[in-house]
């Protein structure tokens, strides 16, 4: 057998192959697991077996189909398909245990998932190549379209292109969808917009070139977008054929896709000091490493320092710190080298690692500090951009000499804009935090620069031939083009600025339960973080409990004129705090990291719910009986049901990542259903203090911004005298757990 080891995960580009083999690999798992019995010849290990080996002869006819209909690739899905049926055929007379011991078991699976996984990638090629043949098709009726010397002929061609741009559009939006890699998902869909949004300029341009044939401007536009149609198709080519074996790309064609930034360069080095540090040293290789990684992050710098538009202030300080970074990375080679020559303690090599981080964390500062400096400009500038293309669209429409020197005075003006706003989407490149954004600020960089300067040619063509509806119809399309690209740079300036603003955590208080002293889990789970797919799942969630959060912050700001004492405003205030840390949780951020945090988080929410219940359910004790005093009882009553709902869901024990983010789901929207209810009782609460008239207002301590028409208030300030020792209690529960409310509405402690 030509590989018998397992298959390796990078070989692995897509999802669909990804969901095809994980349940095969459960299934072999759990017989290398069960391999002793497996060569006992236990009953139900022989059926697995035997099921493993039907299921492996369905695979492999499907796979021979496809090498029948395929002659490219029959020869190797041959092999593959006979190696795939002899590994199951193996797996079976293992199972029955009339062929080896649990060794031959684990060789036998070893042997299958390559043998399987080798097919799949086999069936992978036909997909790939019929993308490809689709890519040709399209880059020949281009061909063909930019050869055409008359209109009839242009529109044969043009139909043709367009059928072919229908099915590329269609494979390689279903290749997009199964690329597991972030990147090469944005790379497909940035090449599919560019050939998208061309298609029509294309259609103008060649029209306005066939109408004024000797026009060198008319011919610049109409080169301009073919020449851009194929660089997107040429990305196309490039991220598919990395799914292939044999084919990853290196050296000059991923020089032209791939581009490093100076955040990456930066995080790298902090990746090395940390390696260097937990090793002990750093050897000769790793201290050649460190050297090559800090020119990349210089040269990336420069982008920084020599951009017109940074201000003198940051480009000093991002020399600065560049310059301490050397400095600290020198002596920590020299550390190296002396106690790899010499030995000695590790005290200065932990010095060293400490400045070096230190120094990258503040450089990355600076970084993001000088960018979004430049992107808070962006929206401006784009809607001006904006306004001078329309300008320049009218006064080409009606030029003569006293318009062209408008013209020509617009043109320069809106040079200098594009080029401010290229320099922008630069340093945004430089401090996107994900792949997709990266390459998001790449292609805008790309497409501003290749497009921007055809609105002005489209407007030159057009003030040269005033009367022409071809030439007029262009200009208009170009500028579409242009108002679309300024959009798109608006955009990813408002996601990066909101991305990287400085989130501080909200008020903590006293009575806010500390991780480590309090909670009801008596066995933690493993603590994982969520990858940015599963963030993107909870999002819709996350951003609703944000939007609740809001809503009850908006609704303890109206009793600022309350005590500060007031245990309603106060839990109500931790509540908040703590949902929309849960809220910074779904987009990867705040203080908490890992789904453990997330799960001891919900159980102090749902503890801090129900010390809510207890104060309003005394509180609700001083509200005579009336309409709002029964929507106030109808809404607490639901309280205990959802804090037990979010207990139960938060102690339920889990194993594995899809078990684990299952669970995380359904924590966020617990959460979110005991936070509305909540938020209802808490704004049922100030109506009550500010609508309902009580017999007993000389008592009250509580004065409110907003004075009711009643002359009577609530005492909320009263509480601590009516429930003293029910809040005593509650603040004691942070070290020792609470009781809770029965469902019924009863006040008594209960415990869940």
């Amino acid at each position: 057998m030509a590989d018998a080891g397992l298959p390796r995960a990078a070989h692995i580009k897509t999802r669909s192959i990804e969901r095809t083999l994980l349940p095969l690999i459960k299934q072999i798992s759990s017989l290398v697991a069960t391999r002793g019995e497996a060569a006992a010849g236990g009953a139900a290990v022989q059926r697995v077996g035997a099921a493993v080996c039907c299921a492996v002869e369905r695979f492999v006819a499907v796979g021979e189909t496809i090498a029948d209909d395929n002659p490219d690739v029959r020869h190797s899905m041959v092999l593959a398909c006979k190696e795939a049926r002899a590994a199951g055929r193996a797996i079976e007379r293992v199972c029955a245990g009339a062929d080896g011991t649990g060794a031959g078991m684990v060789a036998a699976a070893r042997a299958l998932l390559a043998s399987v996984t080798r097919v799949l990638l086999l069936a992978d090629m036909v997909v790939v190549r019929q993308l490809l043949l689709a890519k040709d098709k399209v880059a020949r009726s281009l061909d063909r379209l930019e050869s055409v010397t008359n209109f009839a002929e242009f529109v044969r061609a043009f139909t043709e292109f367009g059928g072919g741009m229908v099915e590329l559009a269609r494979l390689t939006a279903e290749r997009r969808a199964d690329l597991r890699d972030e990147r090469r998902r944005a790379q497909v869909a940035a090449a599919r917009n560019v050939l998208e949004r061309s298609t029509l300029m294309l259609l103008t341009s060649s029209k306005t070139c066939m109408r004024h044939p000797g026009s060198a401007s008319a011919r610049e536009n109409r080169d301009t977008v073919f020449c851009q149609m194929r660089r997107a198709m040429d990305l196309i080519h490039y991220v598919v054929r990395d799914g292939l074996p044999g084919h990853e790309e290196h050296s000059q064609e991923a020089a032209q896709w791939e581009s490093g930034t100076a955040l990456g360069a930066l995080r790298g080095l902090s990746t090395q000091v940390r390696a260097a540090r937990a090793r002990g040293g750093a050897d000769s290789g790793r201290r050649r490493a460190l050297a090559a990684t800090l020119r990349a992050l210089v040269e990336r710098t420069h982008d920084f320092t020599d951009s017109a538009y940074t201000s003198h202030e940051h480009r000093q300080r991002i020399l600065a710190l560049a310059e301490r970074i050397a400095y600290e990375l020198e002596r920590l080679v020299a550390v190296a080298v002396t106690l790899e020559e010499q030995g000695g303690s590790g005290a200065a090599l932990e010095s060293a690692c400490a400045g070096a981080t230190s120094a990258a964390t503040e450089l990355e500062k600076a970084l993001v500090v000088a960018a979004r400096d430049q992107a808070r400009d962006l929206a401006p500038l784009a809607e001006e951009a904006r306004k001078l293309a329309s300008d320049l669209a009218h006064i080409a429409s009606s030029c003569g000499e006293r318009e062209s020197e408008r013209l020509h005075s617009i043109a320069s003006r809106l040079h200098e804009q594009l080029d401010h706003i290229i320099e922008v989407c630069k340093l945004l490149r430089h401090i996107a935090m994900s792949e997709t954004l990266q390459v998001s600020a790449k292609f805008a960089e790309i497409n501003l620069r290749i497009y921007g300067p055809q609105v002005v040619t489209a407007a030159r063509t057009l003030a040269a031939h005033p009367s022409s509806a071809a030439a007029r119809e262009n200009l208009d399309v170009f500028v579409d083009m242009w108002a679309w690209l300024l959009s798109d740079s608006a955009r990813l300036a408002k996601e990066l600025l909101d991305l990287t603003e400085e989130r501080p955590d909200k008020q903590q208080y006293s009575s806010l339960p500390r991780p480590g002293k309090h909670g009801t889990t008596s066995k933690p789970l493993k603590a994982v973080k969520l990858d940015t797919e599963e963030q993107a799942k909870i999002a819709k969630s996350g951003l609703e409990m944000k939007m609740m959060s809001s809503e009850m912050d908006a609704e303890t700001e109206k009793w600022q004129g309350a005590d500060e004492n007031n245990d309603i405003v106060k839990r109500a205030k931790n509540m908040s705090s703590m949902a929309f840390a849960m809220y910074q949780f779904t987009k990867g951020e705040g203080r908490l990291n890992t789904t453990q945090d997330l799960f001891t988080q919900a159980e102090y929410f749902a503890e801090e719910a129900n010390r809510l219940y207890k104060i309003v359910r005394q509180f609700s004790y001083q509200v005579p009986a009336g309409t709002v005093k029964k929507e106030l009882l109808e809404h607490l009553d639901k309280v205990p049901t959802y804090v037990q709902q979010l207990q139960f869901t938060v102690k339920e024990p889990t194993v594995g990542r899809a078990a684990t983010f299952s669970k995380v789901d359904n924590v966020i929207q617990e959460t979110k259903h005991l936070m509305n209810v909540i938020s209802k009782v808490v704004t049922t609460c100030f109506d009550c203090a500010n609508k309902v008239p009580l017999p007993w207002a000389s008592s009250v301590g509580v004065i409110k911004r907003h004075q009711s028409v009643a002359p009577y208030k609530l005492d909320f300030t009263g509480l601590s005298a009516a429930a003293g020792r029910g809040a005593a209690r509650d603040e004691e529960a942070a070290g020792g757990g609470g009781g809770d409310a029965k469902p019924g509405g009863s006040s008594s402690d209960t415990t869940m």
